[in-house]
């Protein structure tokens, strides 16, 4: 009786762990989904903001831009800050941050307020999003991971398009008369639900080896970036000042220092807050790249077309929100197949296959909008959406997994925080970038009549813009290695590197 009651013990104990590790799971893909459609709600927002705050459309661009900059500073600092602290602690403590900042950013009562709390929104974003990929890589073998992966790449599509249409909803409905302020208040129940469960069912984790926080690094990185950024997305508003052509410029000697830096640190105690070895992997570095041009094409796209939609066609929220409801079948449709079907047997080919047809759909939709302008209806922008969806799906789904397969974990928050880095990096530089490739395209005294030409013309201007950057993409991949290392037969290679983990209870 006794005998017989001890394995029954144990398997239960591996039923109950093998249950919370997929509730942790559920928790983490949550707070990436709370994340990315608070990156993308706020465009189907901005009619709707700029009319109740007066704001202008530098503002605007703030709003969105200042979110993806702090984002883009903290994040390789965010990554690190868990490998030393716990990737539990750190991501609690960025959850509670960001629902605070989304409650604040609610209750804003001007543009100048906004801008400060979605800063304030995007630096505690940086604390909890590097230690999701963290928190998945330590959790689950690499047997499973590809899988994982999967799971995590289709909520990354579906929560990057459905922002939209939440949005949209949200703005529609007017609660309360509260206008646009549902979009952040939205995050106050999903965010205490995401503290409440990740304290219960999350694992803490670890780097194995012990690591020092690299201040001078952090500094030089942060400096580097607003450098880079800052006259990106303000230059338009500022008519292109001298000083920002100086400060994107001596942002490169800073980058330079940085890393001269990091190799020192390197050598004297092993703890530098870049772990540079990693670009050392083939996929890991040639998938920075690719997560690089392919952010820009994000942040390109999405507020122009929201733009485009809704002042320049002028569509309600509603209307521009369910437009764009094909997209995101497609994307959800399209990144299940990729990594559980089409990637195991074509490998690196269905990402190539992703970004050519992405831009097949970009050329379709400035066909249409060329052939139709103005008088476009939603119905004729169904067929680029899905091509389109379809393409960002085979890419967003498994290049995760192609840029971690070969990292060892002890380096895994490093590694997630400097990929969501180039990732927020790439949107905030498509953000600055929407100055030119749009604004740039339009005259800045329109006559109301002409609006819809006007931002006709900007749109099809702009998604040649997207199209150039997605060929880049295309181009880029040839890089990345053939098979992800965490998928077919190279899964077994990567496992004894993965047992180097460790996890604290």
């Amino acid at each position: 009786m006794t005998a017989a009651a001890v394995p029954a013990d144990t398997e239960q104990a591996a039923v109950s762990a093998d249950r919370r590790r997929w509730i942790a799971l559920a928790v983490v893909m949550m707070a990436s989904f709370m994340d990315l459609v608070d990156v993308t709600i706020v465009n189907i927002a901005i009619p709707s903001i700029q009319q109740d705050t007066g704001a202008s459309f530098s503002a605007v661009q703030w709003v969105t831009g200042g979110y993806a900059l702090a984002f883009a500073i903290g994040l390789i600092t965010g990554g690190r800050l868990g490998d030393i602290y716990g990737r539990k602690r750190l991501f609690l403590l960025g959850i509670g941050g960001f629902t605070v900042a989304s409650a604040l950013c609610g209750l804003a009562t001007g543009p100048e307020m906004l801008i400060a709390t979605r800063v304030l929104q995007g630096g505690t974003a940086a604390l909890m999003v590097p230690q999701v990929l963290s928190i998945i890589h330590a959790t689950f073998p690499a047997h499973e991971r590809g899988k994982v992966f999967g799971m995590f790449g289709a909520v990354v599509g579906l929560g990057a398009v459905s922002g939209p249409l939440i949005g949209a909803l949200l703005t529609q409905w007017d609660l309360f008369g509260l206008q646009w302020r549902p979009i952040f208040l939205i995050n106050l129940p999903v965010g205490i639900a995401g503290l409440l469960l990740g304290r219960r069912y999350i694992a803490e984790s670890r780097a194995e080896k012990a690591l020092k926080l690299d201040l001078v690094g952090m500094a030089l990185a942060s400096a580097g970036l607003l450098m880079l950024l800052y006259p990106l997305t303000h230059g338009r508003e500022a008519g292109w000042p001298l000083w920002g052509y100086l400060s994107m410029a001596g942002s490169l000697p800073v980058f330079a220092l940085f890393v001269r830096y990091e190799q020192a640190k390197t050598r004297r105690d092993g703890s530098p807050l870049v772990e540079l070895t990693l670009f050392r992997v083939k996929s890991f570095a040639a998938g920075i790249g690719v997560q690089l041009t392919f952010g820009i094409v994000s942040g390109i796209f999405f507020l122009v077309w929201t733009l485009y939609m809704q002042i320049g066609l002028g569509w309600s929220a509603l209307r521009a929100g369910t437009t764009g409801i094909p997209f995101s079948i497609a994307v959800s449709v399209a990144a299940g197949m990729s990594v559980q079907k089409l990637v195991p047997r074509f490998g690196r080919k269905v990402l190539q296959a992703g970004a050519l047809v992405m831009a097949a759909g970009v050329l379709l939709y400035i066909w249409e909008a060329d052939r139709y302008a103005a008088g476009i209806q939603p119905w004729q922008m169904a067929l680029p959406l899905v091509v389109m969806g379809a393409g960002m799906g085979l890419i967003v789904a498994p290049i995760t997994e192609a840029i971690l397969s070969e990292v060892p974990r002890e380096h895994a928050g490093s590694a997630s925080g400097l990929i969501n880095t180039v990732g927020q990096l790439g949107m905030a530089l498509g953000l600055g970038l929407v100055s030119v490739a749009f604004f740039g395209a339009i005259d800045e005294h329109v006559a109301p009549q002409a609006i819809g030409t006007e931002f006709t013309g900007g749109f099809i201007h702009a998604m040649w813009w997207v199209a150039g950057v997605l060929m880049a993409v295309f181009a880029l991949m040839f890089a990345l290695p053939g098979h992800s290392a965490g998928t077919g037969e190279h899964a077994e290679a990567e496992e004894p590197v993965e047992r180097e983990a460790v996890l604290v209870p």
